[in-house]
């Protein structure tokens, strides 16, 4: 049997882990039988995407990402239109990705998974002219994306400490919602735009979220008064956020929004700054991905 071309794209400063040993794992405990094998580290911002694009040019048949959301995001933009399978050694912060598809946080048990190489297609969804695959977010949570990856240090705890910091003096945004036949005009502490229900660190802000349904969820959030926060953070770890009435979740294909100002979207957990007005819609089953 002809072997499989794989090409791993490494990202040397996502995540809390150290990353000085993946190589030697990847020789270690990939299946030299099955698979012909290159590695590749990025070195500058958007790297991930010219060598993912190099990748799709010279027929790779997996690309693998080995770091976090944000990687992960850089390389399917590389891959648009192509029938190479992504899969993910998650090495980032949070994984949102990783934890939803139940792909292993262990390099090892990931690289088996390559090696068995079950795959699922699941759904993109493109804000504009950029794709995600597992959550966008408008207001609230895109400030606090800015100020994460301008942070000294990563994690979970780097990244509560910035939320509460910035929370109480934060004042919902004004949008306008085109979506399924009907105009929505709402302040909101933020809008989230869910391929997955994942937020990251195994949170969830769209329970009922399927990655391969060919619809999102679009979270419209309000501003929650501080004594009631650690209820709402409660629901965010139990995967039952849509039990409040601060939250409305609506189902569609693609959503249109207006805003007063360009301002930074979250996109995969990375501050993108975009136009005021947006068009997010719902790429059905555009991408490949090796799943257990």
């Amino acid at each position: 049997m002809e072997k499989q071309k794989i090409i791993f794209i490494i990202n040397p400063i996502s995540g809390v882990i150290r990353k000085n040993c993946i190589e030697d794992q990847i020789i270690k405990y990939l299946d030299i039988e099955k698979y012909n094998c290159q590695i590749f580290k990025t070195e500058y911002a958007k790297h991930a995407i010219e060598l993912a694009k190099k990748a799709v040019d010279e027929k790779a048949d997996i690309i693998v990402a080995v770091g976090g959301d944000g990687s992960i995001n850089e390389i399917i933009n590389g891959m648009k239109g192509s029938d190479t399978k992504l899969a993910i050694i998650p090495l980032g912060s949070g994984n949102g990705l990783a934890r939803f598809l139940k792909i292993p946080l262990q390099v090892k048990e990931a690289i088996h998974l390559i090696n068995r190489g079950n795959t699922k297609s699941i759904d993109t969804i493109s804000i504009n002219d950029i794709d995600f695959v597992s959550i966008a977010g408008l207001g609230f949570d895109a400030l606090v994306a800015k100020k994460f990856a301008k942070y000294h240090k990563r994690g979970f705890w780097s990244y509560f400490k910035i939320a509460t910091r910035e929370y109480q003096t934060y004042r919902p945004k004004k949008y306008t919602l085109h979506i399924n036949g009907e105009v929505i005009i709402t302040r909101a502490l933020m809008i989230v735009f869910a391929n997955s229900d994942q937020f990251g660190y195994n949170t969830a802000i769209a329970p009922d979220a399927k990655i391969d349904d060919g619809l999102m969820d679009v979270c419209i959030v309000k501003k929650i008064p501080m004594y009631q926060t650690p209820f709402f953070l409660h629901l965010l770890f139990m995967k039952q956020l849509d039990k409040t009435s601060y939250i409305d979740i609506i189902k569609t294909k693609e959503v249109s929004i207006e805003r007063k100002k360009n301002r930074v979207v979250n996109i995969d957990g990375e501050p993108i700054k975009l136009s005021k007005d947006l068009d997010i819609k719902v790429n059905h089953l555009a991408l490949k991905v090796i799943v257990p």
